[in-house]
């Protein structure tokens, strides 16, 4: 998310990081012509597909099909969100991120007393686990190793109300910290007391490893809430982090697949089994955020969840919150356990290779899409297919422009004889062609050349004639010239990440990817040329409208019409 990030801030960013050193301190280059090339991070490949362009500041496999601006490379290859990665690369040429309204942004250094007060707290309850005996059996009951409860730097929040606020608020300030950090919590009387107690303890751990919230567990199924999570504070956000996803990274370094659970001991179990691929949300449903974390990490994702309502219901939220992020390439399964089984005692039962082979026996999405929407219409009747065809057009809809969302538009179709009839990308290039074999429109090859030259911006002048033309895209050509005209230097990379957050980013990089920086001239000649082409085409509409109506014409369209009359066809061109 770019959150509250000025546009103008990633212009300058962009502007001053060079996206060949960007990639070259993580991946080796070599020089190829203009470019540069190397075997691609993003999957294994023997020769060379991935190519870095200067002129472009732009990224792109042809292999796999992965590409972007510097920042998308870091948020793909270090898997940070946007803010990070913005930030990271920020470090690098001495800038701060500011913030809208001239604020800046707190440097990371600002939260380091935070850091190490929550790293203190677990410490804290580490110690304390051993000294526990009813914490002991549970662990020993759970079959929990030595070696896990160390990795996890499980711990125990003894009885009583001040054991963290003793230990380690011995000051004002440190009093402060615990407070911020959602440690302590206050009584009606405004008196602080231990957030935490009675409960086995899991640090929450953000990307770099570091402790940013605790979940606490009881120990008996009678005493409630079974879980607590520490509350939102500026170092947590519970629906975007994700528990263990620091220990899945550390025992993984190619990630193929990763397992979405529902409780901190589904985890722990799977990983101790030798199934170090398994995440959970943290008390809440699976969010969008989530969602783009999981697929960060690794392109298949499996949701596993009860076979229960419950388990169902969560289970779609998931599937809801998955598909505007299924890019080509990314994959979403769904795995449905056993009434009364749970992913720890599955494992349990059935060891490392059974709940594996479960893992690899999941439902994949598009199953289980069209399965859920269906199971309660008639499927032989026309009225039920078309209940199922309005059911899923909505949802198919916010799938991404590519083969995925082609394909299951056109099993819709299968099953339900009614088209799908989604919502054109005006600039997305036809499903199954590879972006150098695309036979352009003239509205997207003026747009491919704008992107390549954005100085060709300030040749256009307003008010832009073209705009007259009923054609997807042209409203997005306006815009982009726009954004050139008013940021004069601006290069490609730039320019398409003015649309980062927006549903044309897909199709804009898709352009990127295709296009090549040629001669500065050729290509204003032939933007030129498309423009002009464009406004022909606009006066052909127009006359062909004011002839359909002749007989209703006012003087003034009726004159109008007598001056296009002698317009020819011979600038047309496909659109």
């Amino acid at each position: 998310m770019r959150g509250l990030i000025p546009d103008s801030f990633i212009d300058e960013l962009l502007a001053r990081v060079d996206i060949v050193d960007v990639i070259e301190r993580r991946v080796p280059l070599k020089k190829a012509g203009r470019e540069w090339t190397a075997c691609c991070p993003f999957h294994n490949e023997r020769s060379p597909s991935f190519y870095v362009s200067p002129a472009k500041q732009f990224f792109h496999c042809f292999g796999c099909g992965v590409h972007g601006s510097a920042i998308k490379f870091l948020m793909d290859y270090d898997r940070l969100e946007f803010p990070d990665a913005v930030e990271e690369l920020a470090q690098t040429v001495g800038l701060k991120v500011p913030r809208e309204g001239g604020r800046e942004a707190a440097p990371r250094e600002d939260k380091t007393d935070l850091y190490a007060l929550l790293d203190a707290a677990a410490s804290w309850y580490e110690a304390e686990l051993p000294r526990n005996a009813d914490a002991q059996a549970y662990c020993k009951k759970r079959g929990l190793d030595a070696e896990t409860i160390q990795r996890f730097r499980l711990g125990w929040a003894p009885a009583g109300y001040d054991g963290v606020i003793k230990s380690l608020g011995n000051s004002p300030r440190r009093m402060e910290l615990l407070n911020e950090a959602g440690m302590v919590a206050s009584s009606e009387r405004g008196s602080k007391y231990d957030r935490f107690r009675e409960r086995l303890m899991f640090p929450i751990l953000d990307r770099r490893g570091r402790v940013i919230a605790f979940g606490g567990r009881v120990l008996s199924s009678e005493q409630s809430p079974k879980y607590l999570n520490s509350p939102e504070t500026p170092l947590f956000h519970k629906g975007r982090e994700l528990f263990a996803l620091w220990q899945v990274k550390q025992a993984n370094a190619n990630l193929q697949r990763i397992v979405v659970v529902e409780g901190y001991m589904d985890v722990i179990a799977l990983h101790q089994a030798g199934l170090p691929i398994a995440v959970a949300t943290l008390g809440t449903a699976t969010t969008p955020e989530h969602t783009e974390v999981l697929f960060r990490a690794a392109p298949d994702v499996v949701f596993c969840f009860d076979g229960d309502r419950a388990g169902r219901a969560a289970a779609w939220k998931a599937l809801e919150s998955a598909l505007p992020r299924l890019r080509d390439g990314r994959q979403a399964y769904f795995l449905f356990l056993p009434d009364g089984e749970d992913p720890d005692s599955l494992v349990r039962k059935e060891g490392k290779d059974g709940f594996e082979q479960r893992i690899k026996q999941a439902m994949p999405l598009s199953d289980y899409f069209f399965n859920e929407l269906s199971h309660d219409v008639e499927m032989g009747s026309l009225d039920g297919r078309a209940r199922l065809a309005e059911r899923a057009r909505p949802l198919i809809a916010k799938l991404p422009d590519g083969a995925f969302r082609d394909l299951m538009a056109q099993e819709l179709e299968k099953r339900s004889g009614a088209r799908a009839m989604l919502q054109a990308d005006p600039v997305a290039q036809p499903a199954g062609q590879r972006p150098v074999a695309v036979q352009r429109s003239l509205v997207r090859s003026a747009i491919s050349l704008l992107l390549a030259q954005p100085g060709l911006a300030d040749q256009v002048e307003k008010p832009y004639r073209f705009l007259r033309l009923d054609k997807p895209g042209v409203e997005l050509l306006a815009e982009l010239l726009d954004i050139a005209r008013s940021r004069p230097g601006i290069n490609s990379a730039m320019l398409v990440e003015h649309f980062a957050e927006r549903p044309e980013y897909p199709s804009l990089q898709k352009l990127m990817a295709a296009l090549s920086v040629g001669e500065l001239e050729t290509q204003s000649m032939e933007f030129l040329s498309a423009l002009d082409r464009m406004e022909h085409q606009s006066l052909i509409q127009r006359r062909n409208f004011l002839s359909a109506r002749r007989d209703k014409l006012s003087d003034d369209e009726k004159a109008e019409l007598r001056t296009l009359l002698p317009l020819r066809e011979q600038m047309s061109t496909k659109s």
